[in-house]
C-alpha cells in the first residue's frame, strides 16, 4: 500500500519565509515613519493651545508678556516635546520643570529670543524617532505653524 503523505516541502516553506521577509522589509520602515508623524501631532496640538491661551491672556491684559504659569497652560500626560514661549519682551520660559526632558533637543532651545513688540513665538522641540536629530516646531501670533527642522524622514 502506498501512503499519501501530506504536508509542505522544504522549498515551499522557504518561499513563504522569503515572501514574509520581503513584505516585512517594506512594511516596517513605513510603519516607523507613520508612527513618528503621528507623534508630531502632540507638538501641533500643544502649540495651538499655547497660542489660544496667549491670545486670551492678551485680550484680558493687553500684553503677551507672560510665562506658562501666568497663561495657565500646561501639557497633559507624558510628552515627547519640550515647549517654550517668547512674548514681546524677550522673556523665555522653558518648561523643564513640567516636562522632564534633557539632552540634545532641550540643550539647543533658544532662551531670551526677542520678538517684535505685540507678538509672541511659541516653540516645541523633541526627538520623535530616537535619533540624533531634533524635531522643531514654532507657532506665532499670526497663527503660523512652522516645522523648522523635521525629525521624520520622508
Amino acid at each position: 500500500m502506498l501512503r499519501t503523505e501530506k504536508g509542505f516541502t522544504l522549498i515551499e516553506l522557504m518561499i513563504v519565509v522569503a515572501i514574509i521577509g520581503i513584505l516585512a522589509a517594506i512594511a516596517i520602515p513605513n510603519f516607523m515613519r507613520f508612527q513618528a508623524k503621528s507623534k508630531q501631532s502632540e507638538a501641533k496640538m500643544n502649540l495651538g493651545a499655547i497660542g489660544t491661551t496667549a491670545e486670551a491672556y492678551r485680550a484680558e491684559r493687553d500684553t503677551y508678556n507672560a510665562d506658562f504659569v501666568q497663561l495657565g497652560w500646561a501639557p497633559q500626560g507624558n510628552t515627547r516635546y519640550a515647549y517654550y514661549f517668547n512674548p514681546s519682551t524677550g522673556l523665555s520660559t522653558i518648561l523643564n520643570t513640567v516636562i522632564p526632558m534633557s539632552g540634545l533637543c532641550v540643550a539647543s532651545m533658544p532662551t531670551g529670543v526677542a520678538a517684535t513688540t505685540g507678538m509672541f513665538t511659541a516653540g516645541a522641540c523633541g526627538d520623535v524617532d530616537k535619533d540624533t536629530t531634533c524635531d522643531w516646531w514654532t507657532y506665532d501670533n499670526s497663527r503660523t505653524l512652522t516645522n523648522t527642522q523635521n525629525d521624520v524622514s520622508t
